[in-house]
């Protein structure tokens, strides 16, 4: 019973007047979102984070998390009619969703994919309901060696399980290592690469590098790529699937909803890598496999089902743990920041109210989207006609707004346009802006972390060892370097051709 009162609380206070209108804006804005290619939620969450400074804690978030889960339809809709996937998580939907237009089953693709989305989303949030309190009470037990070795290990798995160059992916996590140690130090007070500049004392505001790198970068970065014409929406007819492609699509939501539910989870998953391996599995395990890529129903529905299952249960580690999953959460870790609240372990005992309300605001989320998703297709295409080159403007402007009323210093603005061409470059380059956002978020909780416990341990390193969970984290830690060194090796060994000499040896 007392686990179940808060969370009938929980349903309480997302059911207010202004909560409830914030869940919906909040899904609304995400479904836009992730119909508009290439600003993605990462983007919107760092454009809007200002905007949620006059908001009481609990309706931010609840509108910050509508827009991340809504993102993950809206990105349908482009891949299924236009061939153009509005989020990242939504390229793999083109292979089958776009063919089934073509063979006039638009409607049918888009229906399955809202059926989908609502039961692995909902899967996840009865798993997030559940999980995340019980990871919490047992975090209670970390420490400062316990939580600087999870910030390692958070740091680490960002870097190396990301999608793209691991190189590339742990520079730019070093990278955001080093601006977050911009500032005076915490524990003694000195200045440390302010090279004198007293706007730099307080440190590098984290919602200017977040506007900088996701709102100005990505903007930039998509006015020079988005040259590709659209093809003419399809006409969308026979929304509700048959009895046939219900049937043929319901095993494909089921391991999508287990399988995005699992990799949302670990540090570095998250929607875009949940859907890609849903796909792998369904055309895998298929009896005919060759139907994929031509308008196979059940490459929409494990896909979509497995993007909103990780889009869900990416907030686990995030609420229990205080630990950012991917970039999108760590705008999340932001917002909290911003509203003066430290997820972590003692947030489902501290703020019930803001744990369970943002919980349960998930369930109403996922029905108000599977009632929205059909009836707005046709506005959401014509919001596709809008120029980027007027879009881009008006985006740029309200990002230059909000970052100036974060501290009303002119110095910001110039902070903030620089991020927005380092975020620019490094999208030029292949580095991608979410480890570096990621480490920059975490870094704060590692230095600080180590440093206490080099003062609780009073300088003797050798006292780690007897903290088992901490030995526990070190060894997962050495666990994920290792790992990808080992396959690399194996792989080059595998594709070292062999000379006539040793075939003949052979013979």
């Amino acid at each position: 019973m007392d686990f179940f009162a808060p969370v009938i609380d929980g349903f309480g206070t997302v059911l207010e007047p202004g909560n409830l209108l914030y869940c919906f804006i909040g899904v609304l804005v995400g479904m836009l979102v992730g119909v508009l290619p290439g600003l993605g939620p990462s983007a919107t969450l760092a454009i809007l984070l200002p905007l949620t400074f006059g908001l009481e804690p609990v309706t931010a978030i609840i509108m910050l998390a509508g827009i991340f889960y809504g993102a993950q339809y809206g990105g349908t809709i482009t891949s299924v009619l236009l061939r153009l996937p509005g989020e990242a998580s939504s390229v793999v939907t083109v292979f089958d969703g776009y063919q089934m237009a073509k063979q006039g089953r638009a409607g049918t693709a888009l229906g399955v994919a809202a059926i989908g989305s609502f039961i692995g989303g909902t899967a996840a949030i009865i798993g997030l309901t559940f999980l995340a309190p019980l990871i919490a009470s047992f975090a209670l037990d970390f420490g400062p060696p316990e939580y600087a070795a999870l910030a390692l290990l958070g740091v680490t798995l960002v870097a190396t399980i990301s999608s793209g160059n691991k190189i590339k992916a742990l520079i730019a996590a070093a990278l955001g290592v080093f601006l977050a140690m911009v500032g005076r130090d915490v524990f003694t007070g000195t200045e440390r690469f302010t090279f004198g500049n007293l706007s730099l004392g307080d440190g590098i505001d984290f919602v200017i590098v977040a506007m900088g790198l996701f709102g100005v970068g990505e903007i930039l970065y998509n006015l020079e790529e988005r040259h590709r014409a659209s093809a003419p929406p399809k006409k969308v007819a026979h929304v509700w699937p048959t009895k046939n492609d219900l049937r043929r699509s319901s095993g494909a939501i089921g391991r999508g909803s287990v399988l995005g539910f699992l990799l949302g989870i670990l540090p570095g998953g998250g929607a875009t890598i949940s859907s890609m391996a849903a796909y792998g599995v369904e055309k895998k395990i298929a009896k005919e496999p060759s139907r994929f890529g031509k308008g196979a129903i059940e490459g929409v529905a494990g896909p979509e089902s497995a993007n909103n299952a990780a889009a869900t249960s990416s907030f686990i580690p995030l609420l229990s743990l205080g630990i950012p999953a991917n970039a999108t959460m760590a705008m999340m870790f932001g917002a909290l920041l911003i509203q003066g609240i430290t997820p972590g372990p003692l947030l489902v005992s501290d703020e019930p109210e803001l744990f369970w309300g943002v919980v349960n605001s998930m369930y109403i989320g996922n029905i108000l989207l599977l009632i929205m998703a059909i009836p707005l297709i046709g506005v959401f295409v014509k919001v596709l006609s809008v120029r980027p080159a007027i879009l881009a403007p008006i985006t740029v402007l309200i990002t230059l707004i909000g970052a100036y009323t974060v501290k009303n210093s002119v110095f910001d603005l110039v902070l903030l346009v620089v991020f927005g061409l380092i975020g620019y470059l490094m999208k030029k380059t292949g580095f991608e802006p979410g480890p570096l956002v990621l480490a920059f978020v975490l870094a704060e909780m590692l230095e600080s972390n180590v440093r206490r416990s080099l003062l609780l341990f009073e300088g003797h390193l050798a006292e780690v060892f007897t903290r088992p969970i901490t030995v526990s984290l070190l060894a997962l830690l050495v666990v994920v370097v290792v790992l990808p060194m080992v396959k690399t090796l194996l792989d080059r060994a595998k594709s070292t051709p062999v000379s006539k000499e040793e075939k003949g040896l052979h013979v």
